[in-house]
């Protein structure tokens, strides 16, 4: 029989069709690899440098507002634009098309020095509030067929900012990973009809091996094909093909299971733990898309402590995702911090 806490074997990710090496023994391998340097702890609530605090100036020359809880706008310098053209590109075997888009910075909160896990779960309500306003009004233009929004916390993970935001990327096509995710539910909406993910929910509360927390009507677990340290998802208990679909109690309930399963984090290492997150949700162009199942993913780097983070190279660059640290280890880890 398979031992997942020492023998080496692979998991298939059934979100995107792919697989996962597990090699469990390697967590007792030493470590003289590259070590990163802690920013400081503490920051101020105000930064006059910073251009997401109230009244500064940003680097376009705008004035960032004087905002009491969210603040919304389009990037100075984004990565999608929406007059780019759409003309394609063929000849032989090189394609290209034109691709439309808007970004957009949400800040999550006046303070500078505050993260999601230090915030109220009314301040973090109202940042879910501003993502179904975002998600809904860009969906809703013609152009716009997928809406992704994500945060980069922590200069880990390449934040050129410490103030508490995140991103919105809306565009006309659907990018390569929500496209996955759409191939893979449909394809299990249209033999069973059901939900992918909630067939996958219902089998992990029944183990009750890799769930972090969970409330009336979220749960937060570690995937078991979870490829990065302390990955994890948040899923909603009911079936939603987006955020937009949310009851005001379930909202509530989000922002709440937001705020536990970050604070677990910040414990892990005892330091304002670095990831990246984002909301997979059904796409933007008009069809129904019943095989969607809404989640939040979170990506977090750090493997052994506060300043040892994994580094997807090597095999992982040219065969396939690897990892050391089992997802029952990791949600073990993150239960007993609550």
């Amino acid at each position: 029989m398979l031992d997942f806490s020492n023998d080496t074997h692979r998991r298939f990710n059934i979100l995107n069709g792919e697989w996962v090496l597990v090699s469990p023994h390697r967590t007792k391998r030493p470590w003289q690899g590259k070590v990163e340097q802690l920013p400081p702890h503490k920051r101020p609530s105000y930064d006059p440098t910073c251009y997401l605090c109230p009244g500064n100036e940003r680097a376009g020359g705008a004035i960032t507002p004087q905002y009491e809880d969210t603040y919304v706008f389009t990037n100075d310098f984004a990565a999608l634009i929406q007059d780019s053209g759409d003309d394609k590109f063929e000849k032989g075997l090189l394609k290209a098309k034109g691709e439309q888009g808007i970004c957009r910075v949400i800040c999550f909160s006046k303070d500078h020095s505050l993260t999601i896990p230090q915030m109220s779960v009314d301040a973090i309500g109202k940042v879910v509030d501003l993502w179904i306003k975002e998600y809904q009004e860009l969906g809703s233009k013609p152009f716009i067929n997928h809406v992704q929004i994500f945060e980069n916390k922590g200069s880990i993970m390449g934040c050129s900012n410490p103030h508490p935001h995140g991103q919105i990327w809306a565009q006309s096509s659907i990018p390569g990973e929500a496209a996955k995710k759409s191939r893979e539910q449909l394809s299990y909406w249209n033999t069973h009809g059901k939900s992918l993910v909630l067939q996958y929910l219902e089998e992990e509360i029944e183990a009750q091996e890799r769930i972090v927390c969970e409330n009336e009507e979220f749960v937060a677990l570690v995937p078991f094909w979870a490829l990065w340290p302390y990955e994890a998802l948040i899923i909603p208990r009911r079936h939603l093909q987006h955020i937009g679909q949310m009851s005001d109690k379930e909202r509530k309930a989000f922002a709440s299971i937001l705020k536990d399963l970050t604070q677990r984090y910040d414990l892990v290492f005892d330091t304002s733990f670095p990831y990246s997150s984002g909301i997979h949700q059904s796409p933007t162009d008009g069809k129904e898309h019943p095989e969607w199942h809404f989640h939040m993913a979170f990506y977090p780097p750090l493997l052994r402590s506060a300043t040892v983070k994994k580094f997807m190279v090597g095999y992982e660059m040219f065969g396939e995702a690897q990892r050391d640290i089992t997802a029952e280890m990791a949600a073990a880890r993150l239960r007993e911090l609550g």
